[in-house]
């Protein structure tokens, strides 16, 4: 790397290299300066050769991704999980929220051609029953409105590609979308989450009559939240781990990658129109600055309106006197 190139004057490395001492001498020597290596145990360089060593990972699983065409890729899917095909549509499903606000279900779709974002969809979280912060309930109610949604525009499901099933190349093409170039109805279903969320997801599948019709797949953080150490949930198999270099691994990653990055534009989007357009607008003495304040700490404009005076008085900038003002607006009768 250094063939062509100056060397910074400290060089970080993540482990240890043979013959390290003799390898700083000879770029000290090249550069006409001293060139220090180290290999920092904790702190502030630590964390920067951590976060350089998760880029390089994320750069070979891009690389490794884009060398193996989407076809093979999909074929190894089909054979790591145990499916009688290489699906054709894949969606991918995740929630975000910050203590249960604004809460959002996005899915993502790939296919054989990649990410198919036309296709992507968002679910606002409407059920007041949903304890705030759960994530069961949350993915419970996107499968529902997704799956019940499926049913009544679309019919019945295409023959399963699940274990068991007959490998037909047109088994995908009976149900499709109105350019009949793309199935409606997924091959597999990609959940994040292990599996507690794999038996909710199960249930309402269950309670719709499909659960044998589409394969469900959950991709559990592995530990310590390191990448490659994911634990899968297949049914009718115990839970496993992928080899760290299983170009799988890296696809469903990205498959993982994209719909957090989704779910997450799709949450800060609803919290930032919820922030834009609130009744405590409506509210003399409260101001832009005032708003953000008590949104940022209540979450919604409802759970503000919820609020005892004594809780408004917490937050940074509201005297009792504005605590009276925002408590009167929304209880006076």
């Amino acid at each position: 790397f250094y063939d062509d190139k100056l060397p910074a004057r400290t060089l970080l490395l993540s482990q240890p290299v043979q013959e390290q001492e003799l390898l700083a001498e000879a770029l000290s020597t090249r550069a006409g300066r001293r060139i220090a290596i180290s290999v920092p145990q904790r702190g502030e360089k630590k964390d920067l050769t951590d976060h350089a060593l998760q880029n390089a990972r994320e750069a070979l699983g891009r690389r490794l991704a884009e060398t193996s065409t989407q076809a093979r890729l999909l074929q190894g899917f089909a054979e790591t999980f145990g499916l009688a095909r290489p699906p054709v549509r894949i969606e991918v499903y995740d929630n975000s929220h910050i203590m249960g606000t604004n809460a959002v279900g996005a899915m993502v779709v790939a296919g054989p051609e990649g990410f198919v974002k036309n296709q992507y969809r968002k679910f606002n979280i409407r059920s007041t029953e949903i304890t705030p912060g759960d994530d069961f309930g949350m993915m419970r109610e996107v499968m529902e409105r997704r799956f019940s949604r499926l049913l009544r525009e679309h019919g019945d499901v295409q023959p399963s590609i699940g274990a068991g099933a007959e490998a037909e190349d047109d088994a995908a093409d009976d149900l499709v979308e109105g350019n009949g170039s793309f199935p409606a109805w997924p091959d597999v279903i990609l959940i994040d989450g292990g599996q507690g969320q794999m038996t909710a997801v199960r249930k309402i599948l269950s309670d719709l009559g499909i659960e044998d019709r589409v394969v469900a797949i959950g991709i559990a953080k592995g530990q310590d939240r390191d990448a490659g150490r994911e634990r899968f949930f297949v049914k009718g198999r115990d839970s496993f781990t992928l080899p760290v270099r299983d170009p799988v691994l890296y696809f469903v990653q990205r498959l993982r990658d994209e719909v957090h990055r989704f779910a997450i534009g799709s949450h800060r989007a609803r919290r930032k129109k919820e922030m834009v357009k609130s009744p405590l607008d409506e509210i003399a003495g409260i101001g832009p600055g005032r708003k953000r304040a008590l949104l940022h700490h209540f979450g919604t404009a409802k759970a503000v309106s919820r609020a005892a005076v004594e809780d408004l008085i917490k937050v940074d900038g509201i005297s009792e006197h504005v605590a009276k003002l925002v408590y009167n607006h929304f209880h006076d009768s």
